[in-house]
């Protein structure tokens, strides 16, 4: 018996291999290499697929993977599970190589029994009846519910409120994933203005009032740009837009849903200032704008014409580095358009300052951000308030497979199919999201104390030095 099963696997196996013999020799004509050398040839195919996780595992230093090497994965993996980060013999980060961060400690560091605790800045005090005080310099920036999981975001939800951050809901709308946990909310308002839209894509005040009068939500975030594709609207593909997520939305399900690349009704500054003030007006919420950085001319020009109506200015602005991420986006855009958050927050700090607006408005810095040591440098530059997405995901568990826009991410963070998805437990991630968030918020705190100083809030320019650049003092 075993022989003749043995034998019929022989001849199916040999008869398959005749058949991709005559396919790729004689009628397949897309592929060269497969039509020159039948059979053969595939396994240079199969192997140019399989080559990028061999490499992020096997054959790629520690320091060289991008966008994110393994040294900063395996520090958020380690600070999720509530494993220790301390390193012996000493340290694998090149202080030579252009762009380190290093800070300058102090000959008189801050013992822990003298240390202050954090206590954030007043959002939009003074200008709205429900302004916003929050109590960590750390949080979760915007991750749509369709972008990533209903798993991946109930757990986000709930290690929020753990750990006492709050949580942007991206520009996807509002869902119940988001409210699950019961966390602070900050509401993401995108160009195609999702889940507060009309029939025609227009803003619907009456559902964006329903929206605001939530107690979890906090703030409203109207976004004009990101970092990652600036000059475009956000993209999820049709085979990601379920029932449940064009409900949410206000749009079409199985369809594919790319927002318009600006707010229409937004053509210069004066009607930028007018939608941030209706939308506060319907809030009477802390409103603020999410941009990535072009023409530093456009600063200027908004801070001129704010620097006499410091009232109708926005409450806060969240600065996006040209290297920050996203589930798709165009090549051209995401590796050659914008600033870099190392450009982007110097300048807009300083130029806040210049036109007495830095008490008026807060800045939140994102962009590849999620480790101490850019957290400290964000705020030392400036930031009142720093906010990841990314290192969020690797604490849920993302092994940076590159699949976000497939729907295939074999983590089950970026993907709704049960198959993917059952293997993301909310109720687990949900700790380690809030263990990461505490040991960034300790570890920052560390650094401020090496420096001198007894809070984090004290951390200023000139306690961070960035090799290659001239100090921002």
């Amino acid at each position: 018996m075993v022989a003749y099963i043995f034998a019929a696997l022989a001849v199916t196996a040999a008869g398959t291999m005749a058949w991709f013999y005559v396919y790729d020799r004689w009628i397949q004509r897309d592929h060269a290499v497969r039509r020159n050398f039948p059979i053969y040839g595939r396994f240079r195919y199969i192997m140019e697929n399989l080559g990028e996780y061999f490499r992020q595992y096997w054959f790629t230093a520690d320091w060289e993977e991008r966008p994110f090497n393994r040294l900063t994965r395996a520090w958020v993996y380690r600070s999720a599970k509530g494993v220790s980060n301390y390193v012996a013999f000493g340290s694998e980060v090149n202080a030579q190589e252009s762009g380190h961060v290093f800070f300058l400690h102090s000959p008189f560091p801050v013992n822990d029994d003298e240390a202050e605790p954090y206590t954030g800045k007043w959002i939009g005090r003074g200008i709205v009846g429900q302004p916003y005080k929050p109590s960590s310099f750390f949080h979760i920036s915007g991750m749509s519910y369709g972008a990533l999981s209903s798993a991946a975001v109930t757990a986000l939800s709930h290690g929020a409120k753990m750990a006492g951050v709050w949580l942007d809901t991206g520009e996807g709308g509002l869902s119940p994933y988001h409210l699950s946990g019961g966390c602070d909310i900050v509401f993401q308002i995108g160009t195609a203005k999702y889940g507060v839209r009309d029939r025609d894509g227009n803003l619907d005040e009456e559902r964006l009032r329903a929206v605001v009068a939530l107690p979890q939500v906090k703030m409203v975030c109207i976004k004009l740009s990101q970092g990652a594709k600036p000059g475009r609207g956000g993209i999820l593909p049709g085979s990601k837009v379920t029932g449940e997520i064009a409900k949410i939305r206000l749009i079409e399900p199985g369809k594919a849903s790319i927002s318009p690349s600006r707010h229409r009704e937004v053509t210069d500054i004066p009607s930028l200032v007018a939608l941030i003030n209706r939308v506060r007006k319907i809030a009477d919420k802390p409103v603020g704008i999410k941009m990535a950085l072009g023409d530093e001319r456009f600063i200027d020009e908004l801070f001129s014409y704010l620097k006499t109506r410091k009232e109708e200015a926005p409450d806060y602005i969240q600065l996006d580095g040209a290297e920050g991420g996203t589930g798709a986006a165009p090549a051209p855009l995401a590796d050659y358009v914008g600033r870099s958050i190392v450009q982007a927050l110097p300048i807009v700090a300083e130029k806040c300052r210049r036109y007495e607006l830095r008490d008026r408005i807060r800045l939140v810095a994102s962009g590849k951000l999620l480790t101490p040591d850019k957290v400290a440098w964000a705020i030392c530059m400036g930031a009142d308030y720093v906010v990841s997405a990314r290192g969020f995901m690797f604490s849920l568990g993302c092994i940076q497979a590159m699949k976000c826009n497939t729907g295939h991410c074999p983590t089950g963070v970026t993907s709704n199919d049960p198959r993917f998805m059952r293997g993301l437990d909310p109720t687990r991630k949900a700790v380690r999201v809030a263990n990461y968030a505490r040991a960034v918020q300790h570890d920052v705190e560390a650094i401020a104390h090496a420096c001198g100083c007894k809070s984090v809030r004290d951390l200023k320019a000139h306690h961070v030095r960035v090799h290659g650049l001239a100090p921002q003092l």
